[in-house]
């Protein structure tokens, strides 16, 4: 489905919100330790800045008494806290937590707060999640597609049954997104699954998919993440065209 967000197409990958640190990042600066009974307590305060502050704790935080009400909070009505939440969730993976973020991905209306989903996931390994991130690497907007495309290769690394119906999509996206920040982390989710894959058909494919990409793509940087992942996977045909290419000054 296509989401009715509040971001204008032009404000999706830079807006004051894009700026400002995820919770994460936020939590990484504090140097002291949250208290997780005060923070659990937080949990369920009539203030939405309590809440707020409590979800992020739990984003550094690990305490699986706190997934049943970050599951709950998804759908509060600040969008902060939802956000909060999803992140507290994919630093707390859970099975149970798994339908509501599906759940909220299709339904919510903030794009930020999809992001967080849509990272979670990634962190959960489900492969209920290969669907609905398969259709947000579709169809959002290119601030959600780009973690979209992340979170398909870390899922992809977790079951070797989800390979086969990650790697078309990623292929697609890698050679045909209008967006280069998401053909990035297209070419990154596909050098992390062909260092699991055995060397077969569909190996072959993907190391000549970012082979194509290595000189074909518009966009420098791009390029550089197809170099990156093709040295990561180590490919002895993929590193001979890398010097050659290099030898003849065709990369750059």
């Amino acid at each position: 489905m296509t989401h009715e967000d509040s971001l204008k197409p032009e404000e999706t990958l830079d807006s004051t919100l894009d700026n400002l640190e995820s919770p994460l990042d936020q939590m990484a600066e504090d140097s002291a330790q949250p208290d997780p009974d005060a923070m659990l307590a937080l949990l369920e305060s009539a203030e939405s800045p309590q809440r707020m502050l409590a979800t992020r704790a739990f984003c550094e935080i690990q305490d699986s008494r706190a997934i049943p009400q970050l599951i709950t909070l998804l759908q509060d009505s600040c969008p902060m806290v939802r956000m909060g939440a999803a992140y507290a969730l994919g630093r707390n993976p859970s099975d149970r937590a798994i339908d509501a973020l599906i759940i909220q991905l299709a339904q919510d209306w903030n794009g930020y707060v999809r992001k967080g989903v849509v990272w979670a996931m990634g962190n959960c390994g489900d492969q209920r999640c290969l669907e609905p991130l398969v259709n947000t690497l579709q169809t959002d907007i290119a601030a959600v597609r780009l973690w979209a495309a992340s979170a398909l290769g870390q899922l992809a690394t977790v079951s070797q049954d989800t390979i086969a119906s990650v790697i078309e999509p990623l292929v697609t996206a890698l050679r045909r997104d209008s967006m280069a920040v998401v053909r990035s982390n297209c070419a990154w989710a596909l050098g992390q699954i062909g260092r699991e894959i055995p060397m077969d058909v569909v190996y072959a494919n993907l190391i000549d998919t970012l082979l194509d990409v290595l000189v074909q793509d518009e966009d420098m940087s791009v390029r550089e993440d197809a170099k990156d992942s093709l040295l990561r996977v180590g490919d002895p045909r993929a590193l001979q065209a890398i010097e050659e290419l290099e030898q003849d000054g065709s990369l750059w």
